[in-house]
């Protein structure tokens, strides 16, 4: 019999996951990247308990676990005052889960390893530098149009996987409203090889600082050489020019008000990005599925996009492999819409979109609440739980 075949776009985490998804199934997998090589960009690094588990069905929790950091916990400070507010512990949780813990692996590196993994599978091709162009399609499958090396070619499959990014080529041919708003400031992500254990005692791997002025998001990563990185996101002024704010000036200067160093910090990568929150339309016309960022952004406070996109992953490929083997019908398809766009919307708009302003708050007596609120769900065991298994999106896995 012929093989089921799906042709992914996108070589990222999230098409990747996918692909491997689909090759544990048995089925024949094409994955087009239209970069030469896997991004290694500074992007998501963090990786909570419930996409642990879906690392874990694909085979790459052990590597993923070494090539990362376990971060136990993350801590919530009052930036002005140099002063901790709250630590939240995801131990609680080791009774829900196999990793009560967060795993920062930078993306790349998920995306390389998994990409390695699919090299041990039949059926499946993996072709760099081959950019979609378009995509087509009729009762029987879809056809993606792209440039490759050796220029125009043609892919055909059963189904298509979108896992093509913010910016999908796929899901504007289909003609899918990515609807939503797009902040008027943009994060800056400025990377260096300083220790902030040593310069800020009492700071764990994931810190979010509160600043009516600034707030920063600060975090540690590997590094590809193991040794090390430690990232610190800001939003930018709204009349910033990128120039003014990638240049020395600005970037030394947002680092000295996280902790004044007497010295310049050694900046070792400066990135600036556009912030969205924006969910499509739908995440299906037809035989083609969306998934990650080609279905919806958001802002990286609290690192939940890469984490639903791979959460996307495992359900569209478990929907599709349902259909396939003749376990459901077609109209099992339009609940991966329903499913996936909800649990967005609930657990990652919403909650971003609530730790942005949280860390922003101008007004003293609503921020010192912000903080009363958090100390009291911290040291409240029932609600610390119950914080974390939304933040961990354990709760929106487990929500039917």
């Amino acid at each position: 019999m012929k093989k089921t075949r799906i042709v992914i776009a996108g070589g990222g985490p999230v098409g990747v996951v996918s692909a491997l998804a689909c090759a544990q199934h048995g089925y024949a997998v094409t994955l087009l990247e239209a970069e030469a090589k896997v991004d290694d960009s500074p992007r998501a690094a963090t990786t909570h308990p419930s996409t642990l588990e879906m690392i874990a069905r694909v085979g790459l929790i052990d590597q993923f676990i070494q090539e990362g950091l376990v971060a136990r916990y993350f801590q919530f400070w009052d930036k002005p005052a140099r002063a901790k507010i709250v630590e939240f512990d995801h131990d609680v949780l080791r009774d829900e889960t196999p990793y009560p813990f967060v795993v920062q692996t930078e993306q790349h590196k998920l995306a390389r390893m998994g990409i390695e993994r699919l090299k041990s599978f039949p059926d499946v091709e993996v072709r760099f530098g081959t950019r979609v162009i378009t995509v087509s399609q009729d009762a029987d499958g879809a056809t993606i149009s792209a440039e490759g090396p050796d220029g125009r070619e043609t892919f055909r499959g059963d189904y298509v996987i979108a896992a093509d990014g913010g910016r999908s080529t796929i899901r504007k041919a289909i003609d899918i409203d990515f609807e939503g708003f797009t902040w008027p400031e943009r994060f800056l992500v400025l990377t260096t090889d300083e220790n902030f254990q040593e310069l800020l005692p009492g700071c764990c791997y994931r810190n979010y600082l509160a600043d009516p002025d600034e707030w920063t998001n600060l975090f540690k990563v590997a590094g590809d050489d193991g040794k090390g990185r430690w990232r610190a996101v800001f939003p930018t002024r709204i009349e910033e020019s990128d120039e003014q704010a990638l240049a020395d000036a600005s970037t030394f200067s947002r680092l000295q008000r996280v902790l004044p160093l007497g010295r310049r910090y050694n900046v070792i990568h400066r990135n600036l990005y556009k912030v969205h929150q924006r969910v499509a339309a739908t995440f299906r016309k037809g035989r083609v599925f969306l998934a990650g960022d080609s279905a919806h952004v958001n802002n990286s406070v609290g690192g939940l996009g890469l984490n639903g996109g791979i959460h996307d992953a495992m359900e569209l490929v478990d929907t599709l492999h349902q259909v396939v083997s003749k376990q459901a019908g077609d109209a099992l398809f339009d609940r991966y819409t329903r499913r996936r766009r909800t649990l967005n919307i609930e657990f990652v708009q919403e909650q971003t979109i609530v730790n942005k302003k949280r860390l922003e708050e101008r007004e003293p007596k609503t921020r010192q609440l912000h903080f009363d609120e958090l100390r009291a769900t911290a040291e409240d065991p029932k609600k610390h739980k119950e914080f974390l298994l939304r933040t961990s999106l354990i709760a929106s896995v487990r929500k039917g």
